[in-house]
């Protein structure tokens, strides 16, 4: 092993919280055998604090990862990072305001995943979104390269900023399937019959507002696993419907093992989000063969090649989950389709060996 990187933006690992824990996860699997690799870690999220991940040290910040201390999480990271890694990857725009200063003291490389429109999100106030354009603005001119991970969102960093991106999504296929038990009937009675799921943090982009009502509305089964306590939006939607007989709505469950039953059996997927770019738990669906229902937006329809079902309304969801739940064989044709894709394009061997490129590209050479 030569060279270092450093993964910086991250809420830490184990993996616990999100799509960007399980990039780094699974980048620590795949190049620790190539690189020697530091991953940050936000302290407030990890009672116990172990020095080791593998073969990955991990460094931890006495900060949260995310909202506002995101930014002096990030650039905390960067600063502490430079002097011992030769790559710094960077998910996320938040800390990148500091990067004019950090090239000042450095020549080492930068690679930022920008990761969407994070400034158009409705949870960030007015000023907060022009701090986040002007960031992600920052990121792309003085990153040494940038990594989108979707179409779409790499000819957006085209159009904006006339700089070429590298396209590297994520992997799925580290969700598994389970067969159910008794067990898991009797907690979870639904699991009896057939039910749509969803697993997301519940925010407005990802449309949980319309999800829910038009399954309330249509009385189809549902369940949705997400962080519905951290904000007025997701608590006024728990209560609202907490009454509904057909509706499930589940406090996080951060354990894979856990989740897996509850996912891998659905009878059909429900992916609202709407911002972004590749989302990793529509790419875990897919790699679980579940049939997909996405909400209508470029993002959703190139990560799944215009093949799933998309809707923009409470009828048109309903037209397609009341489908989907009567007809065995379009849902089957559509379940083999989703896993045809996922087979194809997102495999974390291939993503770890799109970084492993980049990142020798980038040693070997002033700028890509």
């Amino acid at each position: 092993m030569g060279f270092k990187f450093a993964v910086i933006g991250t809420v830490g690992l184990p993996a616990q919280y999100g799509g960007w824990e399980t990039l780094s996860e699974q980048l620590v699997t795949y190049l620790d055998h190539e690189y020697e690799i530091s991953v940050y870690c936000s302290s407030k999220f990890y009672v116990s604090q172990p020095k080791k991940y593998g073969n990955a040290d991990l460094i931890y910040v006495p900060l949260k990862a995310n909202g506002v201390q995101s930014i002096p999480y990030d650039v905390f990271s960067m600063l502490h990072a430079y002097r011992k890694n030769d790559v710094l990857l960077i998910l996320g725009v938040s800390g990148c305001i500091a990067l004019p200063f950090i090239k000042m003291l450095t020549k080492k490389k930068i690679v930022v995943n920008i990761d969407g429109y994070e400034w158009k999100r409705a949870k960030w106030s007015p000023l907060a979104k022009k701090f986040l354009k002007f960031s992600e603005t920052v990121a792309v001119r003085y990153s040494d390269a940038v990594v989108t991970d979707n179409q779409v969102l790499q000819d957006y960093v085209r159009s904006e900023y006339g700089r070429e991106s590298t396209l590297i999504a994520y992997g799925g296929d580290q969700a598994k399937t389970r067969s159910l038990t008794e067990s898991d009937r009797e907690r979870y009675p639904f699991l009896r019959s057939p039910y749509a799921f969803s697993v997301c943090r519940i925010e407005p982009e990802n449309n949980i507002h319309i999800v829910v009502e038009a399954f309330h509305s249509s009385g189809l089964p549902l369940v949705i696993v997400g962080n519905w306590k951290q904000s007025e939006y997701g608590k006024a939607l728990q209560d609202k419907y907490s009454n509904a007989e057909n509706l499930h709505l589940l406090d996080p469950i951060y354990n894979g093992d856990e989740l897996s039953p509850l996912r891998s059996n659905a009878t059909i997927y429900i992916h609202g989000h709407s911002a972004g770019g590749t989302n990793p738990s529509l790419v875990e669906a897919m790699w679980l063969s579940l049939p997909v229902i996405a909400f209508d937006v470029s993002f959703n329809r190139a990560s799944t090649e215009d093949s799933a079902k998309f809707f923009a309304s409470h009828e048109s969801l309903i037209d397609h989950a009341t489908m989907l739940f009567a007809d065995e064989t379009e849902r089957a044709a559509l379940s083999e389709k989703m896993r045809e894709i996922a087979v194809r394009r997102y495999r974390w061997e291939g993503v770890s060996s799109q970084y492993d490129k980049l990142f020798k590209q980038l040693l070997s050479s002033d700028r890509v």
